[in-house]
This record gives C-alpha cells, sequence and structure tokens, in this order.
C-alpha cells in the first residue's frame, strides 16, 4: 500500500495515509476502509514513523488521513507528526475528523498550537436520506451552519444511485459554501453492499465535471484507488 503521496495540482501538499487504533465509527455503508488498523500503538507507530519519513516540507502542507479520525491516532504519532513539521517548516496541517469528533475540534488545535490546523469532515452527502438512511454516516444534524460548524474542508461521495445532475450540484455549490474547499469523490467498486452506478458517474463526467474541474477550491477524485491522486 502506498503511504506517501505529493500533490502537485491545485492545493499543493504532501498527503500520508497513517494507520491508527481503527475508526470509532465503522457503521458507514459504503465504507471498508476501517479495516486498515492495528490494536497496538507499539505497532502502528512503528509504520507511521516511516511513512513520516518521507515528508520533506516542499509545499508547507501536510494533509494527514488515517481509517478514520484523527483522534485514533497513538499520542506517539502525534508527537512526531508536530516535530516533523516544525523540523521541515510546515505550518499547515490537514486532519480528517468524524462528526462524532465536533466537540473536540478546539482541544486538537489546541495540542498543536503554532500550526494550522485545517479539519476535513465526510460529510459525503447534504441530502439527509441518501446520507443517513443509505450511507448511515451518523450525522443527525441538517442545518449545513451547525454541520460546518469548526470544519473547514468537507469530502463528497458522488456517483450512487439515487444521485442526479441536480443533487449533485447542489451538493458541490453548497459545499463551497458552507466549507473553504470541498473534495469530491467518485464511489469506487468495494467489499460494501454500496456499488457505484455506472449511469451516475457518466453523468458526472458529463455534465458536472467540466464545470469544477479547474475550480481552484474543488479537488476531484475520479479514481479512489489511487492514493493521493486527483484530478
Amino acid at each position: 500500500m502506498d503511504r506517501y503521496s505529493i500533490i502537485n495540482d491545485k492545493r499543493k501538499r504532501e498527503i500520508v495515509l497513517l494507520r491508527g487504533r481503527g475508526c470509532a465509527y465503522k457503521r458507514c455503508a459504503f465504507c471498508d476502509y476501517h479495516l486498515d488498523f492495528s490494536p497496538s500503538d507499539d505497532d502502528n507507530f512503528a509504520l507511521n514513523a516511516e511513512v513520516l519519513s518521507n515528508v520533506t516540507g516542499e509545499y508547507g502542507e501536510l494533509e494527514v488521513i488515517n481509517s478514520g479520525s484523527v483522534f485514533e491516532l497513538d499520542c506517539r504519532t502525534l508527537d512526531l507528526i508536530k516535530s516533523i513539521c516544525r523540523d521541515k517548516g510546515i505550518t499547515v496541517i490537514h486532519f480528517e475528523v468524524h462528526y462524532i469528533y465536533k466537540d473536540r475540534l478546539a482541544e486538537l488545535r489546541r495540542e498543536f498550537d503554532g500550526f494550522t490546523l485545517k479539519f476535513k469532515l465526510g460529510l459525503e452527502t447534504f441530502d439527509y436520506d441518501l446520507r443517513e438512511r443509505v450511507l448511515l454516516k451518523g450525522i443527525k444534524d441538517s442545518d449545513p451552519v451547525v454541520i460546518a460548524n469548526g470544519f473547514d474542508e468537507a469530502n463528497f461521495l458522488l456517483g450512487i444511485s439515487g444521485q442526479t445532475e441536480q443533487s449533485m450540484l447542489n451538493d458541490i455549490k453548497l459545499g463551497l459554501n458552507s466549507f473553504e474547499r470541498i473534495c469530491v469523490n467518485i464511489m469506487c467498486d468495494n467489499s460494501t453492499a454500496v456499488k457505484p452506478d455506472r449511469a451516475v458517474i457518466d453523468l458526472f463526467r458529463a455534465r458536472v465535471y467540466p464545470i469544477y474541474k479547474d475550480h481552484p477550491r474543488v479537488d476531484i477524485l475520479l479514481n479512489n484507488t489511487d492514493f493521493g491522486v486527483g484530478e
């Protein structure tokens, strides 16, 4: 598994895929990403230290992702992130966080005093019925202002049954109104029961992608299996 990459398009940054104790939520119907975990903090730290040794500080920004939320990384890994970022002149750090941790964002900002933290929420869609009855995201709030509070960025999942051209456009427009930037992920086949809908993906490519492919605040991952590679 490739756990380090450099993004040279749009928002230039380095990105690392670390490993933690595992997602505390684990109920998203479309996700098997949580299988990348170990209950051993020692094993996780050894792996994470090796991955983080690749960081150069080239762009002054680092994105840290793991199979869940930053709060599931061990303390030594968090300390090492801080140390490496200081040494390499990195001032901006991006972390992914599930909504269940929304009340702990300020705590981590204090812990990383001196850095600018950007928290990315796995929202997937503003469509409440699709998000909570199909995708099972566990975000019971529906007001975009409430949902976005404390978060800087958000992931959206497109290319699944039930989505239309208008619903995809609505998600992106509302996402740009609610967050500093968004990442559009196109559903890829995995071991879950939620499968990509080829007709919806074709619709996205034909009608939505051309509008936002060059938007500076929109990252688009047409193939989620290509770690760190966006268009």
